[in-house]
């Protein structure tokens, strides 16, 4: 079949594939507060958020092997990266909490969950303990069913 020759033939293929393209799109949603997997995700980024007082080493089971973060100075750092520093007591903080968490949902397999936490950094050389807010969005797969976050980006926000 030559499309090329046939302008009426290019037009009906062109329509048939953005017809497909559309019908392939992901709906997204916003989670229901009574939702459960969004109350489940929400709970396993509290444990995150909470790590950095705990070391509780959540971050080996929910970041995937192929994850990808950006931290609030702008460097990047892979799940080694992550898993290691999550061990490391000596970087201890307190105060660790999470506030409001949004979920939003695309398709069956993807969510995008948008939050912040805030914690009580140490006190370092001439730097006095110091409060700091991290506003931040973390995309979750779904794979083989199970959820893991294979993206995340802090920014630093103002503590109010």
């Amino acid at each position: 079949m030559f499309l090329y020759r046939s302008p009426v033939r290019l037009t009906v293929w062109l329509a048939l594939l953005s017809a497909s393209v559309v019908t392939c799109a992901q709906a997204s949603h916003w989670a229901t507060a009574d939702d459960p997997v969004a109350k489940t995700l929400t709970e396993l980024e509290r444990k995150w958020a909470e790590s950095a007082c705990t070391h509780n080493g959540i971050e080996a089971s929910i970041l995937a092997e192929d994850f990808h973060g950006v931290a609030p100075d702008g460097s990047q750092y892979d799940k080694a990266q992550a898993v290691k520093e999550s061990l490391d007591a000596h970087a201890s903080e307190r105060e660790c909490k999470m506030f409001e968490v949004k979920v939003h949902y695309f398709g069956e397999n993807m969510a995008i969950l948008y939050g912040s936490e805030s914690a009580v950094h140490p006190s370092t050389g001439s730097k006095p303990a110091h409060t700091v807010k991290l506003t931040w969005v973390d995309t979750w797969l779904k794979r083989e069913g199970k959820w893991q976050i294979v993206a995340a980006e802090d920014m630093p926000s103002e503590v109010k």
